[in-house]
């Protein structure tokens, strides 16, 4: 898997905003990928030096349209904190 595989979308919430401040920065990632994966594709994206992952997986929600019910895709969710000495990315400044 290539790094732009496993990296899907940053994701920009309030929340994760105010984690911003700590260095650590929310991405969506694809539901196959490990932390390591996540590590290696985040240093190899945006050139800095990653000290720790966290990982959340999200089950799919069932949802109906009139009679019709079906699940929403499962989600996984990274976390990533980079070192002191590391760069801001700056896909998140606002």
């Amino acid at each position: 898997m290539e790094a732009r595989d496993i990296l899907k979308r940053p994701v920009i919430t309030e929340r994760s905003s105010e984690l911003m401040a700590e260095k650590k920065y929310t991405f969506e990632v694809d539901t196959r990928a490990n932390k390591t994966q996540v590590k290696d594709a985040v240093e190899e994206i945006f050139g800095v030096t990653v000290e720790k992952v966290n990982v959340l997986n999200y089950k799919g929600k069932f949802k109906r349209v009139g009679r019709y019910g079906g699940y929403t895709n499962k989600r996984r969710k990274a976390i990533v904190k980079l070192t002191a000495d590391s760069k801001e990315i700056e896909l998140f400044e606002m």
